[in-house]
């Protein structure tokens, strides 16, 4: 069969007999879309890029440039597949992760503001070297986040909900949890991880602690980190959050012991190259009748 892909890029390269659409000869907003049997919502364009599958009655394929899908799963209908970017973000998350990282344990924040006074401000701060981590969610992004810190001498201690590849049962975590002085959150978001960490397990961290979130933000409790950071016991490091984008006036902007990127773990240059070339190679397979890679559903 021949498809009708609709994806950003101008230039993708599509098998011999597809249609190429992007925004130049296709706008999602004003253009008939119902040609269109492979559709790849433009990256981190959320729930409104979703929304125009909706105009799309003869979709087949939904191919998500993001690694998390659970907003997707909504889209989904009889008959439709859908595929995640498994894969193509984990260097650049991972990457994310570890300068988070980085940079609470080294005061970067503080530093920062003291370059922006004009102050010199000499204080000694905490290493990631040498630290004992959890990464909780053992996907591949964790695994490579895993070689990012075995350079620096960080003991890891890995959690998955199966227990496989070396990793220990998440039902296993909180026997573990005081002990960690870094926690990093990389789980996909659905009913069992929906505020996985709340105000017992802030409570559980030991003292000088970090949680970096590089997961979804409905994975922590944003009312218990808030209060958990006011108490300046624990810190945190969060590249995503709920709600999500996080609105002016909201109490977390000014939490105390806080670093807020917003939700930039695969906004990079590398991510947009490797999105690309994962979306040619699941076309080449669809025109060879090959089954895709990363089907969810």
């Amino acid at each position: 069969m021949l498809h009708t892909v609709w994806s950003q890029w101008e230039d993708l390269k599509v098998p011999s007999g597809f249609t190429r659409l992007s925004p130049s000869n296709c706008s999602l907003e004003t253009d008939d879309l119902s040609k269109i049997t492979f559709y790849v919502p433009t990256y981190a364009g959320f729930r409104p890029a979703l929304l125009h599958s909706l105009k799309m009655p003869h979709l087949q394929i939904l191919q998500m440039l993001n690694a998390g899908y659970d907003d997707a799963l909504e889209f989904v209908r009889p008959g439709m597949t859908l595929c995640n970017a498994r894969g193509v973000h984990n260097p650049a998350t991972a990457e994310l992760a570890l300068g988070l990282a980085i940079a609470s344990r080294r005061g970067f924040v503080e530093t920062s503001a003291a370059q922006a006074a004009g102050e010199w401000q000499h204080h000694r701060y905490s290493t990631l070297g040498g630290a004992r981590a959890a990464i909780v969610g053992y996907g591949s992004i964790a695994r490579t986040l895993e070689t990012y810190l075995a350079p620096l001498d960080v003991e890891v201690v890995s959690f998955s909900r199966s227990g496989k590849l070396g990793s220990l049962p998440v039902a296993d975590f909180d026997a573990h949890l005081p002990s960690f002085d870094v926690i990093f959150l990389l789980m996909p978001l659905n009913s069992e991880s929906l505020h996985f960490f709340n105000a017992e397990r802030f409570s559980a961290m030991k003292d000088g602690a970090l949680l970096v979130n590089i997961a979804r933000g409905a994975v922590v409790d944003t009312s218990a980190l808030v209060e958990a950071l006011s108490t300046r016991r624990i810190h945190a490091a969060i590249d995503v959050v709920d709600p999500e984008p996080l609105p002016a006036g909201h109490p977390l902007w000014k939490s105390p012991n806080l670093i807020i990127t917003p939700h930039i773990g695969g906004q990079a240059d590398l991510s947009e190259s490797r999105g690309k070339e994962m979306v040619e190679h699941q076309l080449v397979r669809l025109s060879k009748d090959q089954a895709l890679e990363n089907v969810i559903t």
